[in-house]
């Protein structure tokens, strides 16, 4: 099957250093997809670098999981090559995605891609709402990502979400940086907002974003949205945040409960030398998989 990618591909490189044998694609639950696209970051670029050195730090990774008590490989994972689209334009490129992401949710697998920068949340979550009508996006972010354009740019990083808008409902968690037309725009959108700053004087408030999700969820975890202490590797780090404990205490209840279809990270912009960072986003990656098919019971 992957002899017909529907895109331009780079050379490959396996997620977990899993070998990859004939046909296994087929045989795979899980799927990564490296996405390096890069073209509106606004302040520190390297986004583009991110998914090749969440590759390189994945083969550190042990298979086992202590929490789960298994080998979360053991489900399938099968690394498709990065896509590249140097040459197309940004229109190009994102049609690419989404027939990319209907492509790999029709075929029934759940997909985890790897930015690159915030803008290719989009395009996937219009291919998957193909597949998956009534779709609901989970934002993991500091910024909320709801310009309508900036720069004149509407594909821009900075107006992600309210591009995901148009293809599904959303709920932003860890919010902590936003524009006066954004939050003046909010109560008019379909999306709700669990700022960083107050979230947490709800003790249920887990529970609270899982409750405002519909029944299956794309989630989309901007790196930026953890805290800099943890993780320092982004463009546009911000104060505050989510611990690697809470966002993993919420996307096992999310994964217990809802339908968990597919997933991104994104950008992680790499500190040459410092490898922390890479580490905790491949990691992530990997929880996201366990938790999709060995959830809490």
């Amino acid at each position: 099957m992957t002899s017909a990618l529907p895109y331009h591909a780079q050379p490959p490189s396996t997620f977990c250093g899993l070998e990859q044998g004939e046909g296994s694609f087929d045989r795979a639950k899980a799927v990564v997809l490296p996405v390096p696209f890069e073209r509106t970051t606004s302040y520190m670029p390297g986004t583009k670098n991110g998914p090749r050195e969440i590759l390189s730090a994945s083969s550190q990774v042990e298979w086992y999981d202590e929490e789960l008590g298994l080998e979360i490989a053991d489900v399938g994972i099968h690394t498709l090559p990065g896509m590249e689209s140097p040459f197309a334009s940004t229109d190009e490129a994102f049609a690419e995605m989404r027939r990319t992401a209907a492509w790999l949710a029709g075929a029934g697998k759940y997909f985890v891609a790897l930015g690159g920068e915030h803008a290719l949340t989009a395009p996937l979550v219009a291919g998957v709402a193909e597949v998956h009508p009534g779709v609901t996006v989970l934002q993991v972010d500091a910024h909320a990502d709801l310009r309508d354009s900036y720069m004149g740019d509407r594909n821009s990083h900075a107006s992600a979400m309210r591009r995901v808008l148009e293809s599904a409902p959303a709920v932003q968690v860890g919010i902590r940086n936003l524009s006066a037309p954004e939050a003046e725009a909010i109560p008019g959108l379909n999306t709700r907002v669990f700022y960083d700053w107050n979230m947490r004087q709800d003790p249920r408030w887990i529970e609270r974003v899982v409750e405002a999700l519909g029944e299956k969820v794309y989630v989309t975890i901007d790196v930026d949205g953890l805290d800099p202490a943890i993780m320092p590797a982004t463009g546009t780090p911000e104060p505050g945040g989510l611990s690697w404990r809470e966002l993993l205490q919420l996307l096992r209840l999310v994964t217990a409960r809802k339908t968990v279809v597919a997933a991104d990270v994104v950008e992680l912009c790499p500190i040459p030398g410092f490898v922390a960072p890479n580490f905790l986003a491949a990691r992530l990656v990997y929880k996201l998989i366990g938790y999709r098919f060995f959830p809490a019971r």
